[in-house]
């Protein structure tokens, strides 16, 4: 390149020559759209003022390349997520498979948040978004979708009126099959570990242990359900007043993998053998669900297959929404009977 202005824009290597903006952009993307001597032209002065095509904007109009953004949610101390961690790592390994990348980035939760979207979009920094950890009431999802921006989630909406796109595990299923095991193990008492009232996710799982319960003809009376945190901490104060309760439960459904640690964490101090005495599930199958001891009973989600619905989704820009099921693993802490 001889470059003498280097850093020219599209509009001015187009007034340049005296042809349109579109001429300059189809010698770079379609130059069989050309005469040969217009190509020949635009191709030449590209090089004379040393023009560099954004690659993100290029993105932008072709869909075949660029940069995904991605938001990292800020994490209070004590609060576990190795299940998102898993995910990011699929997401990442998808992505590059396709030719393509994503753009870690952090902004706030809410309304507050959607200036960091626009401004990353403004720079043609990226030229989609995943959503993950969606929220009741996020306003991502229509804003993205007003603008017409590429993205899709995982995660549903939670009553938002937008439909997808977004890829999401059966909560509900998963822990009708927690249920399941732990009745035909004969426990007739199931005590829930969930998160506050609100929580989209939290609140489908709550819904999934009491249907199955129900159908068990079980009860699901308020005093088996305690809400909280997902921390370790949550965990074990919740799984303390169940326990405390006039009539205690003899198997402890958490509403996640961090929530059952705090649980097991209880027993551990009360002596209370996990499994065999009172029996303890978590819910992601995160690797801490296999280190634990006793390993833990878990609910796992299929993260590869999520990245790659969830990628489909954005490339073929699809409107579709799918509900995934989740597998029950089976540890010690369960118990055998």
């Amino acid at each position: 390149m001889t470059g003498n202005r280097a850093g020219a824009t599209l509009e001015q290597v187009a007034a340049h020559i005296g042809v349109s903006r579109q001429t300059v952009s189809n010698a770079l993307n379609a130059p069989h759209r050309l005469h040969p001597e217009t190509l020949e032209r635009a191709l030449a002065a590209i090089d004379e003022l040393g023009y560099r095509p954004n690659r993100n904007a290029r993105g932008l109009r072709t869909r075949s390349s660029g940069l995904i953004g991605y938001r990292m949610t800020p994490r209070n101390r004590g609060v576990l997520t190795p299940l998102m961690d898993d995910f990011l790592h699929a997401l990442c390994a998808a992505a590059e498979a396709r030719d393509r990348h994503v753009l870690l980035f952090t902004a706030p939760p809410g309304e507050e948040g959607l200036g960091v979207y626009a401004d990353l979009l403004a720079q043609r920094a990226v030229d989609a978004f995943v959503l993950a950890e969606t929220l009741v009431g996020d306003p991502r999802p229509g804003w993205l979708a007003e603008r017409g921006v590429p993205f899709a989630a995982f995660g549903r909406t939670w009553g938002r009126g937008e439909a997808g796109p977004w890829v999401d595990v059966d909560g509900a299923h998963g822990m009708a099959q927690v249920v399941e095991h732990l009745y035909s193990l004969g426990h007739r008492r199931i005590g829930f570990l969930g998160w506050r009232e609100g929580d989209g996710v939290g609140d489908d799982r709550l819904r999934g242990w009491r249907i199955a319960a129900e159908g068990f003809a079980l009860s699901t009376e308020d005093s088996l359900v305690v809400r909280g945190g997902n921390t370790i901490d949550a965990g074990r104060s919740g799984a303390a007043a169940l326990l405390d309760s006039a009539d205690p439960p003899t198997a402890l459904v958490a509403v996640s993998d961090a929530v059952a640690l705090g649980a097991l964490a209880l027993l551990a101090e009360r002596g209370i053998p996990a499994g065999t005495g009172v029996a303890v599930t978590g819910f992601d199958d995160s690797p801490l669900a296999a280190a634990t001891l006793p390993g833990l009973t878990s609910v796992r989600q299929p993260v590869e297959r999520i990245a790659e619905q969830v990628l489909s989704l954005l490339d073929h820009q699809s409107t579709n929404e799918s509900l995934l099921r989740p597998e029950l693993v089976v540890r010690a802490s369960s118990g055998r009977r």
